[in-house]
């Protein structure tokens, strides 16, 4: 939820510049397939998991990619909703903790094992579970430590487990759901726009550190999205993001389009860019017509 800021874009339990363009798909030995077949799907015969994917943007991901010929792991807490998004695209579900260094090494064991089942490899990991607790520094300590965990945490212990088969192999690609709160601020909520802006950085340092080893990270950026979370955030959500507020299935194609095109930054919402833009070049300004803003919707008592 972000304000021209940031934006809380995915479910709790749903749930989370550019480079030239090289290629559709993650090279890899499960992209034989379509070398073979220039007709195929762009992501035919890849292997990707969703985390948060029971609903919102994850479940939209979650088809997305399976219309594009991928074979699908959907992975959320909510065991229904994941086998029910499973069911809908003709993926697997693998419900469970998508956080915990135990909950995800049990996810990655599991993944593998699905995928495999079809003929596939682990290719693409889109970690777009999250939590966004509001509050500022006088949020709860487990309100803050919810949001390290599921929103930080959970996207360096992914890498942790992918990363040395990925390197070996020379390919992988790593998805964040970060939002526009990741890039820009998110008024009302401290631990989701501080978290969101680490997941932006790991996303960052990953690209940096391993681009020529053949990994490809995609932050995927989105301001409202018409999701349970946005519903959730009342009037201030009402009043900052409703109005652009984009379908799940509208994020969900930026991202396969940015893919496919190969860049880093993935913005549904266009406008967010000269809103990053503006933050870094005048820094003092944009602070200022922030803090407006907040005043603004203090004394309209959304904050």
């Amino acid at each position: 939820m972000s304000t021209p800021a940031a934006t809380p874009n995915h479910c709790p339990a749903d749930g989370p510049e550019s480079t030239p363009a090289t290629s559709t798909a993650t090279p890899g030995a499960t992209a034989a397939a379509s070398a073979t077949h220039p007709t195929a799907p762009p992501f035919a015969g890849q292997g990707v998991v969703v985390t948060g994917a029971g609903r919102g943007i994850g479940a939209a991901v979650a088809r997305a990619f399976a219309a594009a010929g991928a074979q699908v792991v959907v992975n959320d807490l909510d065991g229904a909703a994941a086998r029910a998004v499973a069911a809908d695209c003709g993926g697997s579900a693998v419900p469970g903790d998508a956080a915990s260094a135990d909950g995800l090494a049990a996810l990655v064991h599991s993944a593998r094992g699905a995928l495999a089942r079809h003929g596939a490899e682990l290719d693409i990991w889109c970690a777009n579970a999250g939590v966004a607790p509001v509050g500022g520094a006088d949020a709860a300590p487990e309100a803050w430590s919810a949001a390290w965990e599921v929103n930080v945490l959970a996207h360096v212990r992914a890498a942790e487990l992918l990363l040395p088969h990925w390197l070996e192999r020379g390919s992988g690609r790593f998805v964040a759901t970060v939002s526009a709160a990741g890039l820009l601020t998110m008024l009302g909520s401290a631990p989701y726009s501080v978290t969101k802006h680490g997941a932006l950085a790991f996303a960052e340092w990953l690209a940096a550190t391993y681009r020529h080893r053949g990994l490809r990270v995609h932050a995927l950026c989105p301001q409202g999205v018409r999701t349970a979370m946005l519903a959730s955030t009342g009037a201030v959500g009402e009043a900052l993001l409703a109005p652009t507020a984009l379908e799940p299935a509208q994020v969900a194609a930026a991202l396969l389009d940015a893919m496919a095109a190969d860049r880093f930054l993935v913005l549904p919402h266009a406008e967010v860019a000269d809103h990053y833009a503006a933050r870094a070049g005048e820094p003092d300004r944009w602070l200022a017509g922030m803090n407006r803003l907040q005043r603004q919707l203090e004394q309209e008592g959304a904050l």
